[in-house]
């Protein structure tokens, strides 16, 4: 007869807590949902459509590697190498040039300097596309106000070219590397720096051996999130450059709007699966550092 209670009373326990769980569970759902749909369903759909060719006289589908084979020749390579190296260059300097500009705001006495500066960087970070791009052409294009003005056409400046686009993106990319790294930098403790400098250390051995190696986790997330951006920014590259400048989003648009070949839909699926997957090896390498990086700023 006990045996029998204390199964009963197990299974109650038992039940009571699934029934607690449940909840949980039914909270999450819809999160859980929303991300199956919005990022689900199109990774799915770029997956399948990156391995199908349809013929098109028949209207036949099959499935082969010819797409991703092709988005890897040519022009298309080209392209993808383009928007590598734009990305890498222009994550580099705005890694640099943020860090900078971060460690200047958080080690000012003035409070309002530093919110202003946050407050513009968030505004600056989200100003993109169309509009940034004709701003940028009426101030350093060929007939802008800057370069008529400082006569920069005569001394071989051209905005049209990769440098430009290189200055455009660092305007955006910059004030986004500022909001990333100032709470790592907020996370620097001062005794650190105190003993360092009661062990004869000077500023530039503590910056090499003490903070950077503690940043150098959350320096590498925000060049990876400053790649990211510049690598998947599109309209204003589009805007300013069109096709002159071979970048990987742009052919991706071509191939769709069936600008360069008709019935190339598949090999912009298929240059949109290359770009998945560079990005995921940049995020490999990010990933185990971060782990590191909180222990020493939690």
């Amino acid at each position: 007869m006990t045996d029998t209670l204390s199964r009963v009373d197990v299974a109650s326990a038992a039940s009571t807590k699934r029934r607690r769980r449940a909840p949980d569970w039914l909270a999450v759902l819809p999160l859980l949902v929303f991300v199956a749909i919005a990022f689900g369903v199109p990774a799915l759909a770029m997956l399948n459509g990156a391995f199908t060719v349809k013929d098109q006289a028949t209207g036949a589908t099959s499935y082969t590697t010819a797409n991703l084979t092709d988005s890897l020749q040519g022009p298309y390579l080209t392209a993808l190498l383009g928007s590598v190296k734009l990305s890498a260059v222009s994550a580099l300097l705005s890694t640099v040039l943020g860090l900078l500009l971060a460690q200047a705001v958080v080690t000012s006495r003035f409070r309002a300097l530093r919110e202003a500066v946050l407050t513009a960087s968030g505004v600056l970070a989200n100003f993109g596309g169309v509009p940034l791009a004709f701003a940028f052409v009426a101030t350093l294009g060929n007939s802008g106000v800057v370069t008529r003005h400082l006569g920069l056409t005569d001394q071989g400046w051209s905005l049209y070219s990769f440098w430009g686009l290189v200055i455009v993106y660092l305007y955006f990319l910059i004030p986004l590397m500022v909001l990333t790294i100032t709470p790592a930098l907020d996370g620097l403790r001062s005794q650190w720096r105190e003993a360092a400098r009661n062990n004869g250390a000077t500023a530039v051995q503590y910056w090499r051996y003490v903070a950077l190696p503690v940043l150098l986790p959350s320096l590498l997330g925000g060049f990876v999130l400053l790649f990211g951006s510049a690598f998947a920014a599109y309209a204003t590259a589009a805007a300013m450059v069109g096709s002159s400048i071979p970048l990987v989003t742009l052919q991706i648009a071509d191939a769709i709007s069936g600008n360069v070949l008709v019935g190339q839909e598949n090999v912009a699926l298929a240059l949109s699966l290359d770009m998945v997957l560079i990005a995921g090896l940049v995020m490999a390498v990010y990933l185990p550092l971060q782990r590191r990086s909180a222990r020493w700023l939690a």
